[in-house]
C-alpha cells in the first residue's frame, strides 16, 4: 500500500456480525453466572457447589474463548500474519487452560490433589477434574452419559488441534524450539505440519483445511455437549417441576439457545467466503519463497 493511504475497510456487515457473537457471547457467560449464582448456589470447591465449576468453565472456555479464537482471522484482517497467529494460538491456549485449570484448595482438606503442590497451593483442574471429585466425593458413577461421552471425547480431540494457516518463511537454521508460537502438547501437530522447516509446503496445504474442518466441527462438539450437560442437570436436579416452566428451567433454557445462537453467528461468520482474511503481499512473496526452500520450485513454477 501507498504511504499516507487509508486502511483498508472491513467488509460491509462483517462488524456488526462480530459484535451481535461478542454480545450472545456475554449473554451467555451472564446466564450461566445468574444460573448458577440463583438456583445452585454459586461455585464451591470441596462442597456440594463443587460440580458448578464444570459447567462455567465449559462455557467459558469451550464456547466463548474457542468462538473468539476461531473469528480473530476475519476480525484482524490487516494485521501481522504472526500476530494473528499469536491471538489465535493464546485464545486457544486460554480456552483450555480455562477448561482443565481453575484455583486449588486442596490445601484445605490437607490432600494434595493432581495438577497441586504438596501443600496445596498451585494449580487445580476446575472444568474437568471438577466432575470426577464431585463425582468421587458423592458415590456417582463416572463416564455412562452420552453427555460424558461427548465431552470427553470433545476435550480429548481438543488438545490434539493446532493452529491454522501457513506459516511465514522459516529462517535457515531454525529450528521448532524458536518458532514464533510455544510448543506444547496442543500445538504437537502444529509444530510437525506447521512449523517444523522440513515439512513441505503441499503436506502443510494438504493439511490446513483439515485443521480448519476439525476446528470448525470441535467447536460444534462444545456446544453439543453443553447443550446435553444443561438437559442432564435439569433433569437430575428439577426433573419433577421441570415441565412446569419454572424460573430455573427458563433460565437455563434461555442459556441453551443463547448457546445455538452464539454457534450460529460464528459460523456464519466463518463460512462467509468473502469474509476471509486476504494474505498481504509479503505473505505470498514469503509463501512462495517458502515452497521453493521446502520443495526446489522456482517461484514462477507450475504446481
Amino acid at each position: 500500500a501507498m504511504d499516507g493511504a487509508p486502511p483498508p475497510s472491513s467488509p460491509a456487515g462483517l462488524s456488526a456480525f462480530v459484535a451481535v457473537s461478542q454480545l450472545l457471547g456475554l449473554a451467555l457467560l451472564a446466564s450461566t453466572g445468574a444460573w448458577l449464582g440463583r438456583y445452585r448456589g454459586g461455585v464451591g470447591w470441596h462442597s456440594p457447589l463443587q460440580f458448578n465449576a464444570h459447567p462455567l468453565c465449559m462455557v467459558l472456555g469451550m464456547v466463548f474463548l474457542q468462538g473468539d479464537a476461531l473469528l480473530v482471522y476475519r476480525v484482524f484482517r490487516h494485521e501481522a500474519k504472526r500476530s494473528t497467529k499469536a491471538l489465535h494460538a493464546l485464545l486457544h491456549g486460554l480456552a483450555l487452560l480455562i477448561a482443565l485449570v481453575g484455583e486449588c484448595w486442596a490445601g484445605r482438606a490437607g490432600l494434595p490433589r493432581a495438577g497441586c503442590s504438596p501443600a496445596g497451593d498451585g494449580l487445580f483442574s476446575a472444568g474437568i477434574i471438577a466432575v470426577f471429585e464431585s463425582h468421587r466425593t458423592k458415590g456417582i458413577p463416572d463416564m455412562y452419559s452420552l453427555h460424558s461421552w461427548c465431552g470427553m471425547a470433545t476435550f480429548v480431540l481438543y488438545l490434539l488441534q493446532v493452529r491454522g494457516g501457513k506459516p511465514p518463511a522459516p529462517q535457515q537454521g531454525r529450528d521448532c524450539s524458536t518458532c514464533d508460537i510455544p510448543v506444547s502438547p496442543q500445538w504437537l501437530l502444529g509444530c510437525g505440519f506447521f512449523l517444523f522447516p522440513g515439512a513441505s509446503f503441499s503436506l502443510r496445504g494438504w493439511y490446513k483445511p483439515q485443521h480448519i474442518f476439525f476446528g470448525i466441527t470441535l467447536f460444534i462438539l462444545s456446544i453439543t455437549s453443553c447443550l446435553l450437560g444443561i438437559t442432564e442437570m435439569l433433569l437430575f436436579k428439577i426433573s419433577d417441576s421441570y415441565s412446569h416452566f419454572v424460573p430455573e428451567g427458563i433460565l437455563a433454557n434461555t442459556l441453551g439457545v443463547l448457546l445455538v445462537a452464539f454457534g450460529l453467528v460464528v459460523g456464519y461468520v466463518l463460512t462467509r467466503e468473502e469474509w476471509k482474511r486476504p494474505p498481504l503481499a509479503e505473505e505470498l512473496a514469503l509463501s512462495m519463497d517458502f515452497k521453493t526452500l521446502t520443495e526446489g520450485e522456482s517461484p514462477g513454477g507450475g504446481s
